[in-house]
């Protein structure tokens, strides 16, 4: 290997430094609550959902939060979720009735809003539906 001067050195190191400072600038801010509702059933009352994300690298985690009957809140924490840049996946399993369902979640981030698909299995037919979230503006 040629000798290598220190000062070429500190200038390499520099330069990875910058390259790793830009790298996580351009990680997606997904921390916080996210919140989008739906139309109820058979003209019943809408759902209001929060998504509550936090990402350590490319680790997403979380928890989705809407009310059910009788106005209890249901949480069920996410699972399988990661980060890609501004792009999301992550899963969330439901019990009802001795049977578990798994909805697939993906998304973009983009403006503070996500913007995807919900994936589920409804009687035995594969279906989807779009879904945006709007980040929660918090209470000052």
């Amino acid at each position: 290997m040629k000798n290598i001067s220190i000062n070429r050195l500190k200038q390499l190191a520099c330069v990875l430094a910058l390259a790793v400072t830009a790298g996580a600038a351009c990680a997606a801010d997904i921390a916080g609550n996210w919140t989008w509702t739906t139309p109820g059933r058979n003209g019943g009352p809408d759902h209001v959902f929060t998504l509550t994300l936090k990402a350590d690298g490319p680790a997403l985690t979380g928890k989705l939060s809407t009310t059910g009957r009788a106005g209890k809140v249901i949480d069920t924490q996410i699972a399988d979720g990661k980060l890609d840049g501004t792009t999301l996946t992550f899963n969330v399993v439901h019990e009802n009735k001795g049977k578990a369902t798994t909805n697939s979640y993906t998304g973009t981030l983009a403006d503070d809003q996500i913007i995807g698909k919900i994936g589920f299995d409804h009687d035995g037919k594969v279906q989807s539906h779009d879904w945006t979230a709007k980040r929660a503006v918090e209470a000052k």
